[in-house]
């Protein structure tokens, strides 16, 4: 074994990088990957992308974001025997530490089976128009082609397929204002915003199975505003919805279904319902030879994403993606943040042995 990743991660923990802050992390990968020869980089802002040249057939893209959520109190890193507690361990600088380790095996003089570029990209976890690899695809298309690509997203080194698309809408309700004491004489805008909320409870979760991967929708209320003084029926109430739908249709077309559920509830012609973004989603793409022997050869579970990933991003440019990292996506986030030795070297031990055939 040419670098140890576990060792990586830890020393990628102790480099704090919450998103907007990404330049000391950016300027300690540069270091490594310049000083290997054979290694073509490019950096854009804060964002790094590696690659070789060895005219092979294919090229795999191995991607990861180098931004956290804000510490909690989490940092430095904190090593209990097998286990590495600390902000980002999991998601996800445990998967940059399994990419860092295949550049420095590619350094140690391995010759990989297929041509590699490596992508470390900045503001992952914050609003889509700061993401280093929109950026990228944007500004330079050319350096993130490839045949497939390997998101080194937390999932417990099992191979999670494709990703929910996400919508986020908002619901207008109208009323007509009134004193509390005689209601009657107006609308009461919650009271109405009350009967989407259960009609949206209400909603039929969809579990469309595609390439064996069962994926579950899921739609939630997750903000409600309303109201203007305590002795006041309120004449406004606006809900924001968050709903995640499966790659086997558009996000266009999930929009109409929600709008056709609630539709009857929304009678007065000052009512609203806007879209304010969605994401587009990612079918599973399993036909790839490397993921298929990454399932074939080497048993990995193989299950689907529901959450949202840049996988989606390579999907909309033609290239099939994976998520495939050592982090366990529940622990995410949270100030109990920790990843296993044992997952980083298995991600580590499977990608080397289909990337340079050892």
């Amino acid at each position: 074994m040419a670098a140890d990743p576990f060792a990586l991660t830890a020393q990628l923990v102790d480099i704090p990088s919450v998103s907007h802050d990404e330049e000391a992390i950016t300027d300690w990968i540069e270091s490594r990957l310049r000083a290997v020869p054979g290694l073509e980089v490019t950096r854009l802002g804060h964002n790094l992308i590696a690659r070789t040249h060895l005219g092979r057939a294919r090229r795999v893209v191995l991607a990861g974001h180098t931004d956290t959520v804000p510490i909690n109190d989490n940092l430095p890193s904190r090593l209990d025997g097998e286990v590495l507690w600390g902000c980002g361990t999991s998601d996800m600088k445990a998967g940059l530490g399994v990419m860092i380790a295949l550049v420095d095996e590619f350094a140690s003089g391995a010759e990989p089976t297929c041509d590699l570029t490596w992508v470390f990209y900045e503001a992952e976890e914050v609003a889509a128009s700061f993401n280093g690899l929109k950026r990228i695809f944007e500004e330079r298309p050319e350096l993130v082609h490839g045949d497939v690509a390997i998101l080194g997203e937390p999932t417990g080194a099992a191979i999670e397929a494709g990703c929910q698309g996400t919508i986020r809408l908002r619901i207008e309700l109208a009323g007509d204002r009134a004193h509390t004491a005689r209601p009657w004489m107006g609308t009461n805008a919650i009271h109405r915003a009350g009967r989407v909320v259960a009609r949206i409870t209400a909603y039929r979760e969809r579990e469309p199975v595609l390439d064996g991967c069962r994926f579950r929708e899921a739609t939630q209320v997750v903000k409600m505003v309303g109201g203007v003084a305590a002795n006041v029926v309120p004449d406004s109430a606006t809900l924001t919805v968050n709903h995640r739908y499966a790659p086997d249709r558009t996000g266009e077309e999930a929009v109409e279904e929600l709008r056709a559920w609630v539709a009857d509830l929304l009678d007065d012609p000052r009512d609203a319902f806007v879209v304010e973004e969605i994401a587009t989603a990612a079918a599973p793409s399993l036909t790839d030879p490397l993921l298929q022997r990454l399932v074939e050869v080497h048993g990995l579970e193989v299950r689907a994403k529901l959450g949202w990933t840049d996988v989606a991003r390579f999907a909309a440019h033609g290239v099939p993606a994976a998520n495939l990292g050592p982090g366990d996506a529940t622990l995410a986030h949270t100030r109990d943040e920790r990843v296993g030795r044992r997952p980083v070297i298995e991600t580590f031990r499977v990608l080397r042995e289909d990337l340079f055939g050892q």
